[in-house]
This record gives structure tokens, C-alpha cells and sequence, in this order.
């Protein structure tokens, strides 16, 4: 029978697409980037750490001055005096302004409280906090003794710390990729596998250096106050994914 020439057409037209429909997936495989092929190989996936110690050469003072009076004005004026006197006795001290600064300032009224009575009005307190950069490790005693003379009467922290912490935070890297490497090597071992190449590594978000181990006692002279500046542990976590191998 012969097949109308609208019929015709329109069934070249179905196999023309049905032929393409099914090269599709073949063309899809053979075009896809390299990123989104599966990966067909026995990987070990790990995580290390490396930590190297260093000597701090900075240390970071929070000190301050309170005052108490009758009246706000009164305990505001004698703040301003007591910290004036602070900050003159740093600058002495040789400290720089650009490592001075004020970190809390505040008036708040003190009241006591009598057993079955309306609370009384003592007087007011007025605080003065400063955060002090020291660069001379060795005279952090020192400058603390200096700004208690002058009137300071709140010391509310001190910490160490790097000024560039990047040879520290190399060191440890070098570290933990040796780690990383020794780690996966014994895995290997004891699968019955060895290391074939590295496929990635990656490195963890770092935090602050570790705590401080008093190791050592410094003193800038005979009246100053003790200080242990021991060292800081710096830390790196790196992450790697290896190919492994009969």
C-alpha cells in the first residue's frame, strides 16, 4: 500500500528524533568535564595535624581604672584624672598611642538595699578600660607596675600573641602534611594497598594559637612585676584524599 507523502514525513520526522533522543546520553558521557566523571579508584580519605612552638613578642594588657563618688559629675571628674594619669604613665613607659586603646567606659549608680526598706542611693562608679599592646615582652612587668603607681586599680587580662604569625604557621603546615603523608602510608600498609599519588589536600579554618605554656620567667628589673611569657602552639589541621594501589 502506498503511504501517503504527509504520512511519510511525519513518520521521518518520529525516527529522526528518536535517533537523536537516544545519542543523547552517549553524546552527554562523552562531553561531560572531566570534574563530574566518576572517580573509579580505591581512595583513602584522612585528616592530620602539625603544631610548632614559639616565644610570643607581644603581649595585649586590659587594665582600667574605677572610681566611686557621691555624684556622677564627681565620679566622672576623678575617673578622668585617674586615667589621665594612666595614660601619661604608658606613654612614659614607651608605649606608642596607636597601641592605647579605650575598650569600655561606663557610670552606673551603687545603691544598697536595707531589709524592708526602699533602696538608698550610695553614690555613683564610674570605669576606664584600656587595652594596652606591650612590644617589649620583657617589659610587661614593668609597664604594669607603672600604670598601678599612676592609679590603675583593674587589671583584667593579659595575653600573648604573634606580631606575624605566618613563619609559625608555615612550620606547622610542613608538619602536618608530613603527618598526613606518614598516616596515610601506614593505612596503605595495613590494607595490603600502597600510596599512588596524592589526589587533594585541603586545609582546615585555623584558629587562635594555643594556650600559653609558662616555661619562662622574665623580669625587666628588680621591682617589676613577674611575668611568664612561656610559648604559643601554633596549630594547623589539613585534610587529603589519596589513590591507592595494589
Amino acid at each position: 500500500m502506498t503511504t501517503p507523502v504527509r504520512a511519510r514525513a511525519a513518520l521521518a520526522g518520529l525516527m529522526l528524533a528518536a535517533s537523536v533522543l537516544a545519542a543523547a546520553p552517549a553524546f552527554a558521557q562523552a562531553g561531560a568535564p572531566a570534574a563530574d566523571r566518576v572517580f573509579d579508584a580505591t581512595t583513602l580519605n584522612l585528616t592530620a595535624y602539625g603544631e610548632t612552638e614559639v616565644a610570643p613578642d607581644e603581649a595585649v594588657v586590659t587594665l582600667g581604672v574605677q572610681s566611686r563618688a557621691p555624684t556622677a559629675g564627681e565620679a566622672m571628674a576623678q575617673n578622668v584624672g585617674q586615667m589621665s594619669a594612666v595614660v601619661a604613665a604608658l606613654r612614659k613607659a614607651g608605649i606608642a598611642e596607636r597601641d592605647i586603646r579605650t575598650t569600655n567606659l561606663n557610670l552606673a549608680a551603687q545603691y544598697s538595699y536595707p531589709q524592708d526598706k526602699a533602696p538608698v542611693l550610695e553614690g555613683y562608679v564610674a570605669g576606664n578600660d584600656v587595652t594596652v599592646t606591650v612590644n617589649d615582652i620583657g617589659r610587661v612587668g614593668a609597664v604594669i607596675d607603672a600604670v598601678t603607681t599612676a592609679g590603675a586599680n583593674q587589671i583584667n587580662g593579659i595575653a600573648f600573641d604573634l606580631k606575624d604569625p605566618s613563619a609559625a604557621e608555615d612550620a606547622a603546615r610542613v608538619a602536618a602534611v608530613k603527618a598526613l603523608a606518614a598516616k596515610a602510608a601506614l593505612y596503605a600498609n595495613a590494607s595490603g594497598y600502597r600510596v599512588a599519588r596524592l589526589v587533594n589536600l585541603g586545609e582546615q579554618p585555623s584558629g587562635t594559637p594555643g594556650p600559653v605554656r609558662p616555661l619562662m620567667m622574665m623580669r625587666a628589673n628588680k621591682a617589676a612585676t613577674p611575668i611568664s611569657a612561656g610559648t604559643l602552639t601554633v596549630r594547623v589541621d589539613v585534610t587529603g584524599t589519596y589513590e591507592l594501589a595494589r
